[in-house]
């Protein structure tokens, strides 16, 4: 049992299983799928201010909070436990690609020359980390919601905005891969 837990699945088994959890959610209890909404939870429960934003009752939604503890809990167990020695496989052709930029290490979940302690101090790592980290996080309060939000519930609720926020994140992602990316890592 544990063999088949520790190999590599098939790509679509994650499909299956976010698939089903949107019904799960919406049978169980009228519940929505998102994950970015938890930071508005958390600053809702730990900050009494009269912005009104935060003026909601957030503990209707404590059960968001607890499944993205249970991600967290669930990431920990299997990077300690489920992990593997073996250097992540990519594609030879991308793994060219990326060594033109001086990207070579694969033995872990992300390459070691990008996301490290020392990268983050680069104009690099600020622009990767710091940078991408705000605009993912401006990007989604302005977009009303994260990519998961957007593209697999309001998707499945036919909500025009997730249509048009879902092309929008796919349309960023292509240029962000293809012509940004490309130009911050040859900094």
């Amino acid at each position: 049992m544990i063999e088949t837990i520790t190999q590599p699945w098939p790509w679509y088994t994650a499909g299956i299983i976010i698939g089903l959890i949107v019904p799960t959610l919406l049978f169980l209890g009228n519940k929505h799928f998102g994950i970015s909404s938890n930071l508005r939870h958390i600053c809702a429960a730990c900050l009494p201010s009269n912005i009104p934003f935060f003026n909601y009752d957030w503990k209707k939604e404590s059960w968001n909070l607890f499944f993205i503890v249970g991600i967290f809990i669930g990431g920990i167990i299997s990077a300690k436990f489920l992990g593997s020695e073996a250097a992540i496989v990519i594609h030879p052709d991308l793994a060219l690609d990326l060594a033109n930029y001086g990207i070579t290490d694969f033995s872990g979940m992300v390459p070691k020359q990008l996301f490290s302690i020392e990268d983050l101090f680069t104009l690099r790592g600020l622009i990767m980390m710091v940078g991408g980290g705000f605009l993912v996080g401006f990007g989604t309060r302005w977009a009303g919601g994260c990519t998961s939000g957007h593209a697999i519930m309001g998707l499945s609720n036919l909500q025009w905005p997730s249509l048009v926020a879902t092309i929008s994140f796919m349309v960023g992602g292509f240029l962000m891969a293809n012509l940004i990316l490309p130009f911050i890592l040859s900094l």
